[in-house]
């Protein structure tokens, strides 16, 4: 069985080709940023796009099982310099008006998706917050830190992810663990008492000629002058000559598990490449990871279609009765 996803927040569509990949289908975006929304109209352009959440009627939002969020991160993150302002921020805080839309159409599983600052914002109080609106709701809900390095990209980036379910059908634990012992972390010394060598530290590339790169990529961001300064988030690329430039914006989608040219728009003008690059580059550093989504799309989906099982033979009980 197919199950269906509406998706807020949406970005450049992370969350949604995760779970496309997945088997999920789209059926709806909300996006406030004219940019990501030409990408997503870009690649699904038959899914409706709505451009403000604060703007949208419950009523107006095609049913689908599950409601996918990767809400806003700036007012949580721990790059962000100074205070937090948390979920009391204008852009975290929009969190309120996806909990505004739960309460009036009640789908059967969410996922969010932030960063993992959201655990410790306000002491904690902010994290509280989230699991107290979705216990309120009828939800039951589980979370975990998931790093992308695991899932097969070149990056280090943490993010927590939530699945919230219906609390009378259960299975939402279910989604983000596994009741076997995994390899998430390897060994943190070797055999003879040696510490394992640093990702960071491994270098890809020709020695000779370059261009030569550290095998695991630091978090991509998409603010301030972590791309647009000096530092280039301590992602760069070198060659042995002394050159040093940053990441395309190629490569950064690469780094984030997207397809090449992810965000390059079908209207895009090469007279501005500078302009371009940067709204590529914040684009990618604001989204989700498309294999984790996947990997957490696929566990949802068995569960879904379980709990769709149970019902079937619990109908069939009462019809023979």
């Amino acid at each position: 069985m197919k199950y269906s996803v509406a998706s807020f927040f949406s970005g450049i569509g992370g969350l949604d080709l995760g779970l496309e990949r997945a088997g999920f289908e789209l059926r709806y975006h909300c996006e406030i940023n004219p940019f990501c929304r030409g990408i997503l109209r870009q690649h699904w352009p038959e899914v409706p796009v709505h451009d403000d959440i604060r703007t949208l009627d419950d009523a107006d939002i095609p049913e689908a099982d599950v409601w996918s969020a990767g809400f806003p991160c700036q007012d949580l993150s721990l790059a962000r310099m100074g205070p937090r302002s948390g979920l009391r921020g204008s852009q975290s805080g929009l969190f309120h008006e996806l909990v505004r839309l739960v309460r009036g159409r009640n789908p059967r599983a969410i996922v969010l998706e932030n960063v993992h600052g959201l655990l410790s914002s306000h002491g904690g109080r902010d994290f509280a917050i989230v699991l107290k609106a979705l216990d309120e709701l009828g939800y039951g809900v589980a979370w975990r830190v998931l790093n992308s390095k695991d899932f097969g990209v070149p990056q280090q980036r943490r993010r927590v992810y939530i699945v919230a379910m219906h609390r009378d059908r259960g299975g939402w634990g279910e989604v983000l663990f596994e009741p076997q012992c995994g390899d998430w972390n390897p060994p943190a010394r070797r055999s003879n008492g040696e510490k394992t060598p640093s990702l960071f530290q491994t270098i890809l590339g020709d020695s000779r000629k370059g261009p030569l790169v550290k095998s695991l990529a630091h978090c991509i961001y998409a603010e301030s002058a972590r791309h647009t300064g000096t530092d280039w988030s301590r992602n760069y690329v070198w060659y042995p000559d002394g050159r040093v430039r940053r990441f395309t914006p190629k490569e950064v989608e690469r780094a984030q598990g997207f397809p090449d040219n992810w965000t390059v728009p079908a209207d895009f003008d090469e007279r501005q490449p500078g302009r371009m690059d940067s709204l590529r580059y914040h684009a990618v550093g604001n989204a989700v990871t498309p294999s984790v989504a996947r990997w957490v799309g696929e566990r949802l989906a068995k569960i879904l279609a379980r709990q769709d099982c149970h019902s079937e033979d619990h109908s069939e009980v009462r019809l023979s009765a």
